[in-house]
């Protein structure tokens, strides 16, 4: 019997199959392969509802690597965007995103801002529909084509008040940037965006155009959050998930930046418990040593403190309402559970779904899971990538286009070095694997 859920489209099936085949997690569709995430839905629809209703929400993903901290991430923000989210997605990395430096990770958050309608980046849409929500509100109130530059004015200012406060020059670059729009001025425009965006070395001529200066610094970055939050809300988005990926990287800093970064971690903990940042849900995800090692959280008593959380009872008693959620990874047996959902969803797919069960049939994808498991040292928690990828492309595909091909008689598990990646190939030793090259 199929588990996939009934009907799947053409288009979301094929986004899918397709980059299980090149070994990548699928931009869209994760719902159709969120085994053993069922468990998390309830609490995590609440938590995005409350941010969609004003709140903010700050949680923490735990896991080893190969354990589905990105499918996670990802998997959620596509449950978020169903909901009207933005959503953005960020590496942490010393040399491209350092956490420490607040200013890159709001330009990474511009630069990566995808939402239902939009992919990256997004950020121009998003503007552009805020002021023409604001004309639409101003004509609305009873302006006419003469004075609806002054009312939207006036709204502007209105909505952006509070973030005035922190940030005033956001506001300013804002009218900046309309009034650029409004002459046609496109050069002048984007430049003015860019600078919103928080990107360096805008044209002066723009700046001043805009009447702001300089560039944004760490302190400023927070006010422009505040401002990007309210453009989301009155622009028809009901927040933000901001997903910093791979904290753990911070680890592995110098010690005088990881200290800065975990305090910058620690700010933002507090901003958005505080109240500051109304529809953002702040997601992150590390190692469990980074959670619990002294080279990590533990380094600093303050944000240990925010984010301890009790794993000592058994997993199954996971408070998904807690803080911090603990990934298990896959065992053997949701691994061919996996397998069968991707089985059944290529058959779907297929000019001959009932070759596609009777050849790869359930006991022969328990044999691959088993076989991917052992050639990498036993180690299930980091197969479901390469498993999936091998299902696909090297069984599947030749099930449904060779009538005569057999996955038992015509086909040996063979796994190259190159096919791994850094993470899988640092996890699995050279006496792990069983290589046939």
């Amino acid at each position: 019997m199929s588990s996939v859920p009934s009907p799947v489209s053409a288009v979301r099936r094929r986004d899918v199959i397709d980059a299980l085949r090149r070994g990548a997690v699928p931009g869209n569709g994760l719902d159709l392969l969120a085994t053993g995430l069922d468990r998390f839905e309830t609490a995590l629809d609440t938590e995005l509802d409350t941010v969609a209703s004003g709140g903010a929400v700050f949680k923490a993903v735990r896991g080893e690597y190969g354990s589905g901290k990105t499918f996670f991430s990802r998997w959620l923000g596509e449950r978020a965007r169903k909901k009207s989210f933005a959503v953005a997605e960020i590496q942490i990395s010393e040399t491209e995103t350092p956490l420490h430096k607040l200013e890159t990770v709001y330009r990474r958050v511009t630069e990566q801002l995808a939402t239902s309608s939009f992919p990256p980046s997004a950020m121009r849409p998003v503007v552009d529909a805020w002021f023409y929500a604001l004309e639409e509100d101003a004509l609305a109130a009873g302006a006419d084509e003469d004075n609806l530059p002054d009312a939207v004015g006036e709204l502007m200012s209105a909505r952006l008040a509070e973030v005035s406060r922190h940030a005033p020059s956001f506001a300013t670059a804002l009218r900046g940037y309309h009034r650029a729009s409004a002459e046609s001025d496109e050069e002048t425009a984007a430049a003015i965006l860019a600078w919103l965006g928080g990107q360096p070395n805008v044209a002066a001529s723009a700046r001043r155009a805009a009447g702001v200066r300089g560039e944004l610094d760490h302190f400023g970055a927070l006010g422009f959050l505040q401002g990007l939050l309210t453009v989301l809300r009155d622009s028809g988005h009901r927040g933000l998930l901001l997903v910093l990926d791979e904290v753990e990287t911070l680890q592995r800093v110098r010690s005088d930046a990881r200290d800065k970064a975990l305090n910058a971690l620690r700010q933002l903990i507090d901003e958005v418990h505080s109240g500051r940042f109304p529809g953002l849900y702040l997601l992150i995800t590390g190692t469990p040593a980074f959670y619990d090692g002294q080279q990590g959280v533990q380094r600093l008593a303050p944000l240990a403190q925010r984010l301890a959380t009790d794993f000592t009872t058994d997993p199954r008693f996971d408070n998904p309402r807690a803080v911090q959620l603990r990934l298990s990874g896959f065992t053997m047996e949701s691994l061919v559970a996996l397998g069968i959902t991707i089985r059944d969803l290529y058959a779907e797919g297929s000019a001959n779904p009932n070759r596609i069960r009777q050849v790869a049939d359930d006991a022969y994808i328990a044999d691959l899971a088993r076989a991917v498991g052992g050639t990498l040292g036993g180690k299930v928690g980091i197969a479901p990538r390469l498993f999936l990828k091998k299902l696909v492309g090297d069984v599947l595909d030749r099930v449904d286009q060779f009538p005569d091909f057999d996955p038992r008689a015509h086909y040996k598990l063979t796994v190259n070095t190159a096919e791994l990646t850094d993470s899988e190939r640092n996890l699995v030793s050279a006496d792990d694997i069983d290589l046939d090259l």
